[in-house]
């Protein structure tokens, strides 16, 4: 008798984080979807319904194809290259050093910090003629280089995507550390009796018993470089031009700047099929090498 009141009793306290979750979760993707069929503008609640003329005329425009390329681009640099960086620093924290405590704290400190502040920082440092880089080439006699980082059209997404690598290595970092603690010490002394040398002690054991941590952190880097706004709109505001122009950019500058509601939510809504459709195909792409590895 107890036990089944007890078991009654347990939803309502299910029912505060059902509300708030329904209040702001389920509710505003619903509106989301109602919005990106009208030509809302965000202020007058008086609207039109439109149909799908919101997204043809992304399809249509520059500014979508251009958002995708620039969110693809910064995703597969900070995939590829955050965790080849992550996974070398693991494998040399991981090893015998001096120091190895100080080391480790010291690479995870950038990810303490809030994006705001890296990004301010970051902008200082590629600052053109007075900047950190630009003090310091100048310092070793290496003068005529462009220095202008994050004015160049070629250069400026290039930049903050350095800078987002440099913001998030430590968390990437510490779940491949702690993957390799995980590694068990015989298997790697068996390596050793058989005659493995270094490389193929990394090749064949460490790295394959890593497929855990390297599909969390895989999927960690996708989703944080489809979903790429902090750095694109504190360095550069989209900029030059619309060089750094992501797709959660362009979906906040048609909201609130040409308060195009109603296309910023057709713009959402595919931007949210996006990055579902890619995460779920890194997901279980890697899920599949983690059985059979």
């Amino acid at each position: 008798m107890n036990s089944a009141v007890m078991r009654k009793t347990m939803y309502y306290f299910v029912l505060p984080a059902l509300l708030f979750y329904c209040l702001f979760w389920i509710i505003p993707i619903l509106k989301l979807f109602q919005y990106s069929v009208t030509d809302y503008n965000g202020y007058v609640q008086k609207f039109n319904y439109v149909g799908f003329d919101n997204f043809k005329n992304l399809f249509q425009s520059e500014i979508l194809g251009l958002s995708i390329k620039n969110t693809l681009i910064y995703t597969f640099i900070t995939v590829v290259l955050g965790n080849i960086i992550a996974l070398a620093l693991a494998f040399l924290l991981n090893a015998n050093i001096r120091a190895k405590g100080f080391y480790r704290s010291a690479f995870y400190i950038p990810t303490l910090f809030s994006a705001i502040v890296v990004g301010f920082i970051w902008s200082y440092v590629y600052m053109p003629d007075e900047g950190l880089i630009a003090s310091f080439l100048n310092k070793i006699g290496i003068t005529g280089f462009d220095t202008n980082f994050l004015g160049s059209y070629s250069k400026a997404l290039y930049s903050i995507i350095a800078v987002d690598i440099w913001k998030n290595i430590g968390t990437s970092t510490i779940i491949f550390l702690a993957g390799l603690q995980t590694v068990p010490h015989d298997l790697i002394e068996a390596g050793k009796i058989d005659g493995a040398g270094r490389w193929k002690l990394v090749r064949f054991i460490k790295i394959p018993m890593l497929a855990t941590s390297i599909t969390i952190n895989v999927t960690l880097s996708v989703i944080n470089g489809l979903k790429a706004f902090d750095y694109p709109f504190i360095m550069t505001n989209g900029g030059p031009g619309t060089s750094t122009n992501t797709l959660i950019f362009a979906m906040y500058k048609m909201a609130f700047t040409d308060q195009q509601f109603g296309k910023a939510s057709a713009l959402g809504i595919i931007s949210f099929a996006l990055i579902i459709a890619i995460t779920a195909i890194f997901v279980f792409t890697l899920n599949r090498r983690e059985v059979s590895a």
